[in-house]
């Protein structure tokens, strides 16, 4: 990691921690947002909505890299809000947005005026774009997308489109109907949305920008999930210190030091895959796709079992509403099954080598 980088995680692991304490993320729960304001006008003046917007069009210009630098951190702090919709979708814009689309469409994204929210997926698995069934006629579109997070707030939706297209819908325009629905991760609800000869900008620029868009959503979910993992870890340590058992905390006991130092062995080594992923989607793009899915495969079904492992340490309280410890396991959840889950991953990934 470059000085930058370092600088940009710390100075949003410092924000995290100040500013989205676990008591602040169940008032949220509690009123059912996944969202809060001040936390986006805080970040979008720290540059976070417009990190990969180019710099003509109000943004850092950074790279998908820095970006998950970012997730990465999110995921450890569990942070609530649309920022991973928001973040695809400002990328998608500026792969396969016109001059003229991007330049009237990025400023407000970038500056965090407005909020973005991408739909993608359709039904049960259909996340690739092979898979995508919303009908365009002209400039109107007509289909159903699901599991869209932070619908409900967003000013925007990026649309994908049969035969691997994109659109831009108003989140506002006629036809549009959005159902909120009962998700297991509070801090991302989602909703899904029905298009009813909804008129949209069609994006008719770039090939492969569809899967691009998948595979960079792969690398930032596998990035958050590498972070609430790394969480978890820390949480069971700090378990194992307090907890007592038999006159002596339970993190004396080998079988419990073990699993702990299992985890982390187990873990650390996955940050190696989504850094390679997302420096190829920039600078590899023969190996991209393939990367991708094989870091989104591989790290949410190792963060998942360092979930499952952190409920276990943590016994009977584990299971409970009031240990934390569900914060984040609910969150790796969402990672492992969004846009793909590991199976369907590694189906790719042995089609892309040709196997």
């Amino acid at each position: 990691m470059s000085e930058e980088q370092v600088m940009l995680q710390e100075t949003i692991r410092s924000f995290a921690l100040s500013e989205c304490p676990t008591t602040r993320l169940r008032e949220l729960f509690d009123d059912g947002s996944g969202h809060d304001p001040a936390h986006w006008t805080a970040l979008a003046e720290m540059g976070v909505t417009g990190l990969v917007v180019a710099e003509e069009y109000g943004g850092a210009g950074l790279e998908l890299l820095d970006l998950a630098l970012v997730a990465e951190v999110f995921g450890e702090s569990a942070m609530p809000g649309p920022f991973l919709g928001h973040w695809l979708a400002t990328l998608g814009l500026g792969l396969a947005g016109t001059e003229s689309q991007r330049s009237q469409i990025l400023p407000a994204l970038a500056k965090g005026e407005k909020t973005a929210c991408v739909a993608l997926q359709e039904g049960v698995g259909a996340w690739a774009p092979k898979e995508w069934t919303v009908e365009v006629r002209g400039n109107r579109i007509s289909g159903v997308k699901n599991v869209v997070t932070h619908a409900a707030i967003a000013d925007g939706i990026l649309v994908g489109l049969e035969a691997g297209k994109l659109a831009w819908v108003d989140a506002r325009a006629p036809g549009i109907e959005i159902s909120n629905e009962n998700g297991i991760d509070r801090t991302r609800p989602f909703s899904t949305i029905t298009f009813d000869d909804v008129e949209a900008e069609i994006l008719e620029q770039g090939d492969g920008t569809a899967e691009k868009l998948v595979s960079a959503a792969s690398v930032l979910l596998a990035a958050d999930a590498f972070g609430a993992a790394s969480k978890l870890i820390d949480l069971d340590v700090a378990y194992a210190h307090s907890r007592e058992q038999f006159g002596q905390p339970i993190g004396q006991f080998q079988a419990v030091k073990h699993a702990i130092a299992r985890l982390g062995t187990e873990m650390e080594p996955t940050r190696a895959l989504w850094w390679h992923a997302a420096y190829a989607l920039d600078h590899l793009p023969e190996e991209a796709s393939r990367a991708a899915s094989m870091t989104k495969a591989h790290i949410t079904d190792r963060a998942m079992a360092a979930a499952r492992e952190s409920v276990e340490l943590h016994g009977g309280y584990g299971f409970t509403w009031e240990c934390e410890v569900q914060i984040w396991f609910k969150r790796i959840m969402f990672d492992r099954s969004f846009l793909g889950n590991p199976e369907q991953h590694r189906e790719q990934c042995a089609a892309l080598a040709g196997w």
